[in-house]
């Protein structure tokens, strides 16, 4: 988990908020693996006195951590940001019931969409759902942040959140290790009052809101992490989370204020560092939402008028944004070439969407996880993908538009996590409300996008412990499908052939694609062949090469080039496989007519 040398641990943000929570007292964290929050639960669950589970998803978790609340534990709740839409509902009516023990919700955004379908900013859901939010600026800052959030969670009487971004999520920094909070047993207490949201208790709890968030605009005033940093000149910047870095490098003479608490603000703070300066700038990423808030109040500002509100931020876009005659050539930063994404050589998946690609005017509908890459070319086998689960609602969907004209062309895919995280209810809809649509369920036995997660179909808990393993094809049973078929991908052909059948048929089916993922820790460590091209034999046909491997690699030859090599004239080129590369799936050579593909036995 990093060095320690003298109470000084290098580490990322995640694992900071990880120690924060556990020296916090946290006793219950439940949460989804979602890119860039996932380590904060994976370095959780190794701490003692602590439990942590992986929840099927984000409003499950969230729930988890308000019970263990209720009965005056402090508890955890994490997920990305899409993963907030998920939670909304339990969020909003939390923030009514109020805690017992403290409650924090530690929510990642991911500006630039490094692993999201999206960009969103979610402090609007602290304003939206009248909840203090608290943005850490480097890891230090998150792990003593978590100290704070809860105190002010059980002062408050309400959930916090906590924004961090996949900066703080990912960077690494020092932080000082501190001694864990020892707190009293949680109990059982009946407050149906508070905790029982029906209306005419509601309505009592929403008059209790209003003075709570009274009561954190006074506390924001003090509160350390809202600070003002004295400078020189009358331009000065307000900011908050990882912006605030970028500042203080583009801008290190000139005065700030840096809020930690950016919901509710703090008014008069904000006021007596305005009325020092000729210009004020809000320096914040993704939407205006500090900058919207100090309009409201009547403070003159810029902000994204000049600051760009898509996209992660950096020092240089800061200054250039600000002075952008101050930028020489020298400090242009350097673009990389790009890495194409792809599906892992040996990957599943790989050969169920090979088979899709070749079965002709079927629209697929996709979802969220590695296998979002069959979009790609050369496979190019997917035509949809909203968010978790919706594969199979829009399947649905599109076939109750098409009516009769539909049968037989209308698939949804998605993994095995995400099925268990929304796609079981969508699955119910289907079959209830009579659609034909086929259902692929892709089964490699983990959460592969977000770092091979256990979830419930995998046998183990997040701590590597045997647990009860969902059976799939039972359950998709149990909601009424009739027709449930298991294939293994890596025999393409018989794939293909099922994919087929199914996809006929004018009545819901699922077909289970299930082989491990080849990254698992013991596909790793199991000897596997490993396939080489026989040259001789390659009539550059390009059935492999379209399989989109990375092992796989196309050299084009011009007509005198195939000659040479004694090939036919015609021939375009051969296809190699870089051997160091194989993961012995065998896909290929179950696709080859030409014997071009030779399997060399593990050693």
């Amino acid at each position: 988990m990093g060095f320690d040398k003298e109470n000084k641990m290098w580490l990322s943000g995640n694992e900071a908020i990880a120690l924060g929570a556990w020296e916090a007292g946290v006793r219950v964290a439940s949460g989804y693996p979602g890119t860039p929050s996932t380590e904060v639960m994976g370095n959780l669950s190794r701490y003692e006195g602590v439990y942590t589970e992986w929840a099927p998803n984000e409003k499950v978790g969230l729930e988890v951590a308000i019970g263990a609340s209720f009965a005056g534990a402090r508890a955890l709740a994490t997920m990305k940001h899409v993963g907030l839409n998920v939670a909304a509902d339990p969020l909003f009516t939390a923030a009514y019931t109020g805690v017992r023990g403290g409650l924090v919700v530690l929510n990642a955004d991911d500006p630039q969409m490094h692993s999201s379908q999206n960009e969103q900013d979610n402090r609007n859901y602290a304003y939206a759902a009248k909840l203090p939010l608290m943005e850490p600026s480097d890891p230090a800052e998150a792990k003593e942040m978590m100290a704070t959030a809860y105190r002010l969670s059980e002062e408050l009487d309400t959930p916090v959140m906590m924004r961090i971004t996949t900066r703080i999520a990912h960077v690494k920094g020092v932080v000082e290790k501190g001694t864990k909070l020892e707190l009293p047993e949680p109990s059982l207490e009946k407050a149906p009052a508070k905790m029982v949201m029906l209306p005419g208790n509601a309505r009592v709890r929403r008059v209790a809101v209003e003075k709570r968030m009274q009561a954190a605009r006074e506390l924001a005033e003090t509160l350390p992490e809202n600070r003002i940093e004295p400078g020189s000149g009358k331009r000065g910047f307000i900011t908050s989370g990882v912006p605030y870095n970028y500042v203080k490098e583009a801008f290190p003479d000139a005065p700030v204020l840096k809020l930690g608490m950016v919901w509710p603000l703090p008014e008069q703070m904000i006021r007596d560092f305005a009325a020092n300066l000729d210009e004020l700038i809000v320096v914040e990423e993704l939407d205006p939402f500090i900058e919207t808030h100090l309009k409201a109040m009547g403070i003159a500002c810029r902000g994204k008028d000049l600051i760009p509100n898509q996209g992660e931020l950096n020092s240089f876009i800061v200054r250039k944004a600000i002075e952008p005659d101050s930028i020489g050539e020298l400090f242009e930063p350097i673009e990389l070439p790009m890495r194409p994404p792809n599906m892992c050589a040996g990957c599943p998946h790989r050969g169920l969407f090979f088979g899709l690609s070749k079965i002709k005017d079927v629209f697929i509908s996709g979802d969220i996880g590695c296998y979002t890459l069959g979009f790609l070319p050369p496979l190019s086998a997917m035509d949809a993908c909203v968010c978790m689960g919706a594969s199979i609602t829009m399947a649905h969907g599109l076939s109750k538009a098409m009516g009769k004209e539909g049968e037989g062309k209308v698939v949804a895919v998605l993994g095995d996590s995400t099925f268990m995280h929304s796609g079981i209810t969508g699955l119910l809809n289907l079959v209830y409300n009579n659609s034909y649509a086929t259902v692929i369920i892709l089964d490699n036995r983990t959460t592969a996008m977000t770092g091979h997660q256990d979830n419930p179909a995998s046998g183990h808990n997040i701590r590597g412990e045997a647990a009860p393993a969902l059976n799939l094809e039972m359950l998709c049973q149990a909601v009424g499908v009739k027709r449930v078929t298991v294939v293994n991908p890596h025999d393409v052909e018989a794939t293909r052939k099922v994919l087929k059948e199914e996809i006929a048929v004018a009545e819901p089916s699922v077909i289970i694609s299930r082989a491990p993922c080849v990254l698992l820790p013991e596909e790793v460590k199991r000897k596997k062949p490993v396939y080489s091209t026989n040259l001789d034999n390659c009539t550059g046909c390009t059935q492999c090469v379209q399989m989109g491997c990375p092992a796989i690699s196309w050299t084009p030859l011009t007509p005198e080039e195939a000659v040479a090599r004694g090939y036919r004239e015609k021939q375009k080129g051969v296809a190699q496989i870089t051997e160091v590369q194989c993961n012995g799936c065998g896909q290929c050579a179950s696709v080859c007519k030409f014997d071009a593909i030779t399997r060399k036995e593990a050693k």
